[in-house]
């Protein structure tokens, strides 16, 4: 009886998780900024999806103006949601198909035009890595399939996405969904 409470307790203890955040310079003064959690009971792996992802949560911006968000939360049925991250490399592969290890598709699918109205979403297909924005492809956006998209530990001073800090500010939500 003493065993079955004490693992009935521990199951219901909080998951730890590690948080990370990230940002993207696109190409015309496009930029995104994000934030993931991951369950520290998986971060041993050499390569996470998004079935592994707890919380996460971007932002675009164009030129310093805010474009839209897209929050995990919001998936559906739907969405466009592929993410792996490489951990021990601290980046989110890049070159590949979007829906692929090698790509990236978070609420935007390889033409990048079906991120919602009002929306926002990323994507790095083989073509190129871009935004989706209410619906459009912002082919400006575009910067090469092959650009590295570096992942740093939340609060880390290596973040900067070359335009005003703005992450610091982003919805509480963000920060807290996987707590």
């Amino acid at each position: 009886m003493i065993r079955l409470a004490a693992i009935l307790t521990t199951l219901a203890l909080p998951l730890q998780a590690a948080d990370f955040e990230f940002c993207w310079e696109g190409d015309n003064g496009y930029r995104m900024e994000g934030t993931m959690s991951v369950p520290d009971a998986v971060l041993n792996r050499s390569l996470l999806t998004h079935d592994d992802i707890s919380a996460f949560f971007i932002v675009g911006f164009k030129d310093d103006v805010p474009l839209g968000t897209w929050d995990m939360r919001q998936l559906a049925p739907t969405t466009s949601w592929n993410l792996s991250f490489d951990p021990r490399g601290m980046v989110f592969p890049t070159g590949g198909m979007h829906d692929s290890e090698k790509g990236q598709s978070w609420n935007a699918g390889g033409r990048a035009d079906d991120c919602g109205d009002p929306g926002f979403g990323f994507n790095s297909g083989t073509n190129a890595q871009d935004l989706c924005v209410n619906n459009v492809w912002h082919t400006d956006s575009m910067i090469s399939r092959y650009t590295r998209f570096p992942v740093f530990p939340a609060g880390s001073q290596n973040l900067d996405c070359g335009g005003v800090a703005l992450l610091g500010s982003l919805p509480s939500y963000a920060h807290s969904a996987s707590k």
